[in-house]
């Protein structure tokens, strides 16, 4: 977390200096330090989702029921990152839509989930 702090910080400050003059330079700025910062995240996310396929497969759940859990929050993830330099580039009725398109895309997305629960409780009842 160290480092994420260290380079967020250091594109807040240099965005800073920059934005006064040139907002499109500062916008840049802060995109390629959300890359540094989510390259970096990634490798973790990958050690993650190994040790939930672990904890699926020791409750004998079947992938197809962490799959749409995992992309949701992907989604999630991406939908508000993707809205937040919508706002800061000014356009907040851009970033409004993404986030609808989000939820959207979420909700579709769990789906099957939600028809396993259901087929689940059928065979009980």
């Amino acid at each position: 977390m160290e480092q994420v702090a260290v380079v967020a910080i250091a594109a807040v400050l240099c965005a800073g200096v920059v934005k006064p003059r040139a907002k499109e330079i500062a916008l840049a700025v802060s995109l390629c330090a959300g890359a540094v910062i989510l390259t970096g995240v990634l490798q973790a996310a990958g050690e993650v989702r190994a040790l939930f396929t672990a904890l699926a497969d020791a409750a004998g759940l079947a992938p197809a029921v962490l799959a749409p859990v995992l992309k949701t929050v992907g989604i999630s993830i991406l939908t508000r990152i993707t809205a937040a330099l919508c706002r800061d580039a000014g356009e907040g009725g851009v970033a409004s839509f993404v986030e609808v398109a989000g939820s959207a895309l979420a909700l579709t997305v769990t789906a099957p989930l939600l028809q396993a629960v259901l087929d689940t409780l059928s065979a009980l009842l």
